[in-house]
């Protein structure tokens, strides 16, 4: 038996939303046997951009009943059942949030359509509840009203039951979040910790043990306590605590969790011990008077173009840059030993292997290739998603230096220097920083520059 649910909240910081409409529809695989539709009074207030999305005012509220007066019939409703939501961390949690808050322990089993549409329908552009019942020619109504998402994931579920001939998929998400081998302490942590990106920070009595990150902070936590890995059994053996700083972004994420394995060094993040980017390319000018590019491993006290995480990476972008800029392979580490490049065979080398092309000439390309390893501007603010729908982050660079990163109200201004600097959560500028920083504005994965 199932019970397929959709909330509308009023949106606000972690674990401190409230439902204002649940829509539940009890369905034995076959039809629905039961539901339970409701507006709900929240005890506080919507927030403006949740209004905007649902139609739902605190007007409209005003005569609903709270949700305690609702709290038994959802208890009934659901007897037996397990939760099946699009997105059922979200739709679980706030269940979970509401009860808590009178003081009754809401457990469940949860089923997520998310999850299982990407498992058994892979490929599709959108997985979002909208573009993704409309691709499989379901219709949906009332469109981010509970009713309307409920009854469209109704829909969806039946047709993913169908897809599921043996079951196999279905059984394993069945199991959710609360595996039967899963100690009662590991349910607790995982219970805590949100399915939002971040770091997390595994502790045993005494310190911290290992640092990570996530997109999935709670997928990747529960990973950690299931997995019979080697790593993971350590861990499992070790672990008394864990906790977490959800960051809003990839990019954040990156440079907390960078940033903080080196400053603390735990004993489980055994690759850290090394670089984060343990490859580069450096310069280096020969006998001639020519710039050579050359990928080795990283060395104390050298200075490198470009870091990279391993050496195909680096030959990779080595080759994008032999073409992009017409070098000559031979004054790379891509040199083919012989006395003319396989460049200067298909006329894509001017000759600097054979000196038909002077060093002067030669090095003023490669001064262009230096010129675009910068960042465009010298001082500037990159702009990106916050924790929050009413927060934005942003990444500082000053005097093309990464001086830190941190968060902003959307009504608040933070263009001024001084104004940054307050709100900056301040990094260590390095070759691991600057390569994180620069790759993600190579992918326009940030919502704005502002230069300063």
């Amino acid at each position: 038996m199932y019970a397929i649910v959709d909330i509308e909240t009023t949106g606000g910081k972690f674990n401190e939303e409230a439902i204002t409409e649940i829509a539940i529809y009890r369905f034995d695989q076959n039809q629905v046997i039961d539901q339970f539709i409701s507006l709900v009074k929240p005890d506080r207030p919507i927030q403006p951009f949740v209004v905007g999305l649902t139609g739902i005012t605190d007007k409209m509220l005003k005569n609903s009943p709270k949700f305690f007066e609702i709290a038994k019939r959802i208890i009934e409703i659901t007897d037996g059942c397990i939760l099946v939501a699009h997105n059922a961390e979200f739709d679980y949690r706030i269940l979970r949030t509401e009860f808590k808050r009178l003081g009754y322990d809401f457990k469940r089993k949860s089923l997520c359509t998310v999850q299982l549409s990407k498992e058994l329908i892979p490929g599709l552009e959108s997985y979002k509840l909208g573009r993704l019942v409309r691709n499989l020619g379901i219709p949906i109504s009332d469109r981010h009203r509970a009713q309307g998402d409920a009854l469209a994931t109704v829909k969806l579920f039946e047709l993913l039951i169908q897809k599921d001939k043996k079951k196999i998929i279905l059984n394993s998400y069945i199991k959710g979040l609360h595996q039967p081998n899963i100690k009662s302490k590991y349910i607790k942590i995982i219970d805590q910790i949100p399915s939002e990106i971040g770091v997390y920070y595994i502790y045993d009595k005494d310190s911290i043990i290992y640092i990570g990150k996530s997109k999935n902070l709670k997928k990747r936590v529960n990973t950690h306590l299931t997995s019979l890995g080697s790593k993971a059994i350590k861990i499992q053996n070790q672990i008394d605590k864990i906790s977490y700083d959800q960051t809003g972004n990839e990019l954040l994420a990156l440079l907390k969790e960078q940033q903080e394995i080196k400053e603390n060094q735990p004993k489980l993040n055994l690759i850290y011990k090394y670089q984060l980017f343990p490859i580069g390319i450096r310069l280096i000018k020969d006998t001639n008077g020519y710039d050579n590019l050359k990928v080795e491993q990283i060395k104390n006290k050298q200075q490198y173009l470009f870091v990279f995480n391993n050496k195909i990476n680096a030959l990779n972008k080595l080759n994008l840059w032999i073409n992009d800029y017409n070098l000559c392979q031979n004054l790379t580490s891509l040199s083919n030993n012989k006395s003319v490049c396989n460049q200067y065979d298909i006329k894509l080398c001017k000759g600097a292997c054979c000196s038909k092309e002077g060093s002067k000439s030669y090095n003023k390309r490669m001064k262009n290739l230096f010129k675009n390893l910068k960042f465009t501007f010298p001082t500037f603010i990159m702009i990106d998603k916050g924790r929050s729908i009413n927060e934005k982050s942003f990444v500082l660079i000053e005097n093309y230096l990464i001086k830190g990163f941190g968060y902003y109200e959307l009504n608040n201004q933070i263009k001024s220097l001084d104004r940054i600097r307050n709100r900056l959560v301040k990094i260590d500028h390095n070759q691991d920083v600057f390569s994180i920083v620069y790759n993600y504005m190579t992918l326009k994965k940030f919502k704005e520059i502002i230069q300063l």
